[in-house]
This record gives structure tokens, C-alpha cells and sequence, in this order.
């Protein structure tokens, strides 16, 4: 506690060189040192940004906080990346922490996560579950603040932990203001309060100020959450004794009343108080002070003068690298039926689950009694049970935010969100903490997680059924985004986007799911081997022009993906030999060189997306095309894309209207070779 007393104090005595905006545990010691202190090296914990005390506790030093804290080379957590108190660690002498975001309340999703695969690890018996020396079983410990429990995510974990009887520990460290908003401007009811209307969230309310109360609550709790494995929400009543961080100051919106009453019960001379009381001497303490003000002197000049990190390693630690790397397997092998698009994706499924114990299956309807709305899940729960393959309730966020926690104690979840449309609620989780978790933790906590989405409009689908997504996916870095387009494509890239260590989006035409649509007939395909495999990031050329018609300069390119090979397919027969269609597969990673050796060839070129297309990937594809082909263009560029419509619409005929079509792409392509 004298550490982060003195460190609050250098940090404020410092503010020119501490430039960095950060946060302290003033007033919040006393709460996260008795939650560190009773965790053990099999744990796991989620502190936020306010939890240095917390970080001090499980034995991080104040140097390596103030690494961080200044942003230097040598931050253990990030490398220079992150805020402070934003730490992340998996070793074998304190307990593990994922990468910890600064949204607000959202770490208890992921964090929600991690006691789910802890659990799920446990039933499968799995040796990657830790336990301690006697066999006790690993918690785990989500700290928030009081502001965050308001958080419509918040509620979603809270939902699933006491539905799954999860073994996690949610710490509300509640010091009445969120920013400058006070709780009765923000809140009808307070953390103890809300956890009632969940059953089977047991809750309980201490003095987080007092040491002694603190510690004998959460002794147990822990100890009840270990031996039970069921959930428990602590709320601690703590005071704000510092910034709310250094850039939104306490004088700026707190009054001299409202600190006086929070500095009436500042843990530190109440712990002091206590050390006296169990016959520990004032010459000690002061001894310790003293001592603790000396290093964090010492820690800090050190620190200030650590090296900035090298801005050539910026790049790094994107992603980790795939095993998956070359093509393996037959994709046609004799003997062998030709199968449906959702059965590909099906029986892909079935095969990874045969072969790895820790995979799982969990969305909207994928469960035992329907097995998806496309069927794409059937008879799996039937055959590897609930504890594989369930349902969730509607909420994308936690369906795609858990795989964070899941994957890092190393469950390899397949996730489904129902429809493209439905991604967007979930959107925060992939942005903010699947996206960004490889990267902020130096490749420490890459995130493996395979989220399966229908997409595309068909057959009046209509405005909540029909979207196509891609672009947005695409605007976001950490992720890959896989397109297949038939079914051996499905199932070979499946497997490479489930080895895959980092995150993967496989997009999927409801379209094509069962070749219903005209001229798809061509999505059916000869089932491959059990071991095919393609790797992401590879296009595919799916017809051909003629030499002659390309050396002649009467041919052209169609770039595309998902239904646009169809309708790039049936146009191309108006053109025999004229045409060269390449099938992305992947949209990111994107296969660069064939597009550009391809459009090189031709030297006119047709981009075409089902999306939307002012504004899209395809006019960013495009781009990048121009840009680096322009001096074997015979003319710019088209793009072929849906009308900028607002929504798909309910009739079949608007519906026509917006799409592209064969026809459109007919038309198109006549100008091409005649302009």
C-alpha cells in the first residue's frame, strides 16, 4: 500500500515526464491487495485500469508498472503500446491475465469466457486444465468499476455465468462515480442490488477501504467460488482519492465537501491503524515507508531513463503464424459424392471435433433440437453432446467475446452468429478486445476463434436477413475474413481457418448454402479427404480466357467472391474465351500477386461484390489495383456492386432491382471489351 501511495505521489510530482494518461488505485488499495493476495499461480484475473495495488499484490514490481506507465521498450505487458494498468501475463508464477482493453466493462465478457472453457476443460477432462497442489481448481477474478456494471454487455456474461454455473468472481470496486458522473445520476440500483435479479449469482457487499473486512470477504468468496465452481459478485464501497486519470482531474469536478468525505476513509491510515493494533511498532512502519519511498524514487529514475521502444518493431505481432501454409489432401478423391455447401461445412465441423477434444460449438440455435437454422449444426450436439455443441441466448456480443477467455486456456471455440446482420451487436467485442488482444499483448494472447456467419441476400430475405458485411469486417486489422464460394472450398478452408492461432470470420452465402439459387448448381463439389486443406490467402482461377483472346487484347478479368462467381460464370458464356474469373476465397489476407498477375495479363478488369458498392471493399480492391497495374490498364478499373441502398429489400422484385445479377455483369462486361 506504501508503493502505491508513492507512486500516486511521484506520478503527480512528475507530470511532464508521466505524459501518457493514466490512472492510480488511491483509495482502492485495500480491496485489491486482499483479492491478489488470495489468488493462486492456477487463477486467472482481469484487472482494470485502476488496479496497480492489484498488480502489486501478485508480485508485479514498481518498476515494470512504471515501464508501462511511460510506454518504454522494455513494458512487460505491451512493449509500449498500452495504457497503464493495462496489463497482460502467462507464466508460471502469478496468475494469468489476458489482454486487458480500456472499454469500460467490456474485459467481463472475455474474462466471463475464461471461466467457461476453465469449465468446459474440467468436464472433458482435459490435461491443459491446471490445478493446484491438492487438486484445487482454478478461479477466476473480474475487477470493474461500479459505473460499468450499467453496460448492457455486463449483463450478458452475468446471464451466462449463472446459466452455466461458472466458477468467476465479478469485483465491483464501486467509489460512486463514473468520470464525472455520480451514481444517482447514472443508476437506478447499485452492483449488489442488480446481481439480485440474476438467481444463482451469489452476492455479497464489504468495506473495501478496510483491509481486514476486505480480505475476510473475499477469503470466502475464493474459497467458496473454488470448492462450489459457481459465480459471486463482490461490491466493495471504496473512496476516489486521486484523478479519475490524469487528464480528467478531480478538481474539475468534485467538490472540496464530496473529498473530504472520501479522504475520510482512505485505507492507508486505517491499515496503519490496524498494523498497530496487532502490536506491529510506529518505528517499524515508518521504516517501511520510509523504505518504499526510496524505491519508488529509485524505480521511477530508472524507468524515466529506460529506452524508447524501436519504431521499427511496430508491425509486430499482428498475428502469430499459421501452421497451416500449403495445400494438403485430395480435393476430389474417386469414389467419393459431390455434397452440398452446408453439408461440406457440416461434415468439416464433425471431422474437427472428432479430432480435437478441446473444440466446441455454441450460437443461436446450433444446439440439439433445431442444429442451426440452416441445418448447418445438424446431429452434431446428438452426436458429441451439450457440453459441445449448445445453444446461447441472443447475444452476439458474449457468443463472440467469450472465445477471447476460451481460447486463451486453450478451448478452441467455433462460434455462429445467425445472420450478417445480427454481427453488429457483437462488433465491439471482435474491435476491442479479438482484434486488438495479439498485438497489445506482444503475441502473448493471439486469440483462436472460428465465428461462423450466414450471409447474403436471396430469395426475399429481406432488410434483417440479407446483408452483406465484409466491408466492415475488412475495416477492422487483427481479423481474417475467409469467403468460400463451394463447397470444397468450404470445407478445406474450415479446417485452415480452425488451426488457424488467430481469429478468423468465415463468411458464408446462404445462397449457395444448398445450390438453390439458378446457375449455383456449380457450388455442389465432390466431397474432399478428411485431411484437405487450404490454406487462407490463396485466390483461385475458376475459368480461364484463351491465349488467343488475350494476346489479341480482347479479353478481360472479373475479380470476385461468394455469389459473384456465379454470376461472373453464367456472363462468361456470352464470351467464350474472353474471360479470366478469379475467386478471392480469402479477402483477408488478400492473394495480391494472382490479382495482380491476373489483371496484368488482361489489362481490363471487373471488380464485383454483392455489397453495397459505394464505399466498399470492392472499390478498395479497386484502388489497390490501379495503383499497382495502372501501366498495364487498357481503361480504369470497374466495379460492380448492390445499388447504395439503405437496406435489402422484402420484395423479390426490389430485391432483383438492388442485386447484381448475371445479366448486369453481361452488360458490364460487353463494355469492357468494346469501349
Amino acid at each position: 500500500m506504501c508503493y502505491a501511495q508513492y507512486m500516486a505521489l511521484t506520478y503527480e510530482n512528475n507530470r511532464s515526464t508521466c505524459k501518457y494518461v493514466h490512472s492510480t488505485s488511491r483509495g482502492h488499495e485495500a480491496i485489491q491487495l486482499a483479492a491478489a493476495f488470495l489468488l493462486k499461480t492456477i487463477d486467472w484475473v482481469s484487472p482494470y485500469y485502476r488496479d496497480e495495488s492489484l498488480l502489486l499484490g501478485l508480485g508485479f514490481e514498481p518498476y515494470e508498472l512504471m515501464l508501462q506507465l511511460l510506454a518504454k521498450a522494455d513494458d512487460p505487458f505491451t512493449g509500449g503500446r498500452e495504457y497503464y494498468s493495462h496489463p497482460n501475463y502467462r507464466g508460471a508464477d502469478k496468475p494469468n491475465i489476458i489482454h486487458q482493453s480500456s472499454a469500460t466493462g467490456m474485459q467481463v465478457i472475455p474474462t466471463t469466457g475464461i471461466a467457461q472453457g476453465l469449465k468446459y476443460l474440467k468436464e472433458i477432462k482435459s490435461a491443459q486444465l491446471q490445478t493446484g497442489e491438492y487438486g484445487e481448481l482454478p478461479v477466476v477474478i473480474c475487477s470493474l468499476g461500479d459505473a460499468s456494471i450499467t453496460e448492457g454487455e455486463v449483463s450478458e456474461a452475468f446471464q451466462f455465468a449463472v446459466l452455466k454455473k461458472l466458477p468467476i468472481i465479478y469485483l465491483v470496486q464501486d467509489n460512486n462515480w463514473g468520470i464525472s458522473v455520480s451514481a444517482d445520476e447514472a443508476r437506478a440500483m447499485d452492483a449488489y442490488e442488480y446481481a439480485a435479479g440474476f438467481p444463482g449469482l451469489h452476492h455479497i457487499r464489504c468495506d473495501g477501504s478496510d483491509f481486514k473486512e476486505a480480505y475476510e470477504t473475499m477469503e470466502h468468496v475464493v474459497s467458496y467460488v473454488r470448492t462450489h465452481q459457481q459465480p459471486y459478485l463482490v461490491q466493495a464501497y471504496v473512496p476516489l482519492l486521486n484523478h479519475h486519470t490524469s487528464g480528467v482531474r478531480k478538481e474539475f469536478y468534485r467538490s472540496k465537501e464530496d473529498l473530504e468525505k472520501h479522504f475520510a476513509d482512505d485505507p492507508f491510515p486505517k491499515l496503519k491503524q490496524l498494523c498497530l493494533q496487532q502490536g506491529i511498532t510506529e518505528e517499524i512502519l515508518l521504516t517501511i515507508e520510509a523504505e518504499a519511498k526510496v524505491k519508488i524514487a529509485g524505480d521511477f529514475e530508472k524507468a524515466s531513463n529506460a529506452p524508447e521502444p524501436d519504431a521499427a518493431t511496430v508491425s509486430e505481432h499482428i498475428f502469430v503464424p499459421t501452421p497451416v501454409t500449403e495445400k494438403k489432401g485430395e480435393r476430389s478423391p474417386s469414389g467419393n459424392e459431390k455434397v452440398l455447401m452446408v453439408d461440406a461445412a457440416l461434415f468439416a465441423i464433425r471431422e474437427l471435433m472428432e479430432d480435437y477434444p478441446e473444440a466446441l460449438l455454441y450460437g443461436q440455435d446450433v444446439g440439439r433440437r433445431l442444429g442451426g437454422v440452416f441445418r448447418e449444426a445438424a446431429t452434431l450436439a446428438e452426436q458429441f453432446g451439450d457440453h459441445r455443441v449448445f445453444n446461447t441466448a441472443i447475444q452476439e456480443a458474449y457468443i463472440i467475446g467469450s472465445t477471447v477467455g476460451m481460447s486463451a486456456v486453450g478451448a478452441k471455440p467455433i462460434v455462429e452468429v445467425q445472420f450478417a446482420d445480427y454481427i453488429y451487436p457483437g462488433f465491439n467485442q471482435l474491435v476491442t478486445e479479438i482484434s486488438k488482444s495479439c498485438y497489445l499483448s506482444c503475441g502473448k494472447f493471439p486469440v483462436q476463434t472460428l465465428i461462423r456467419v450466414p450471409i447474403g441476400a436471396y430469395g426475399g430475405g429481406g432488410p434483417y436477413h440479407s446483408g452483406s458485411v465484409e466491408s466492415t469486417l475488412l475495416s477492422i486489422k487483427g481479423i481474417k475474413v475467409v469467403y468460400p464460394s463451394n463447397a470444397a472450398d468450404m470445407k478445406g478452408l474450415m479446417k485452415a481457418a480452425f488451426l488457424d492461432p488467430n481469429p478468423v470470420v468465415m463468411l458464408e452465402h446462404k445462397g449457395l448454402y444448398w445450390s438453390k439459387v439458378p446457375g449455383s448448381e456449380d457450388a455442389k463439389c465432390i466431397e474432399p479427404s478428411r485431411d484437405y486443406i487450404l490454406p487462407l490467402g490463396k485466390a483461385a482461377i475458376v475459368i480461364t480466357a484463351d491465349d488467343e483472346m488475350i494476346d489479341e487484347g480482347e479479353s478481360c478479368c472479373i475479380i470476385t467472391y461468394g455469389m459473384g462467381v456465379y454470376w461472373a460464370k453464367a456472363a462468361e458464356k456470352y464470351f467464350p474465351g474472353q474471360i479470366e474469373i478469379v475467386d478471392l476465397r480469402t479477402l483477408f489476407p488478400l492473394d495480391e500477386q494472382l490479382v495482380f498477375e491476373t489483371v496484368k495479363k488482361h489489362g481490363k478488369c471487373l471488380v464485383l461484390t454483392e455489397e453495397q458498392q459505394n464505399n466498399s471493399f470492392a472499390e478498395a480492391l479497386a484502388h489497390r489495383i490501379s495503383y499497382n497495374c495502372f501501366q498495364w490498364l487498357d481503361m480504369p478499373v470497374e466495379v460492380l456492386g448492390a445499388l447504395n441502398l439503405p437496406a435489402v429489400p422484402m420484395n423479390m422484385a426490389l430485391e432483383t432491382a438492388m442485386l447484381p445479377n448475371a445479366d448486369k455483369v453481361r452488360q458490364r462486361v460487353y463494355s469492357l471489351l468494346n469501349d
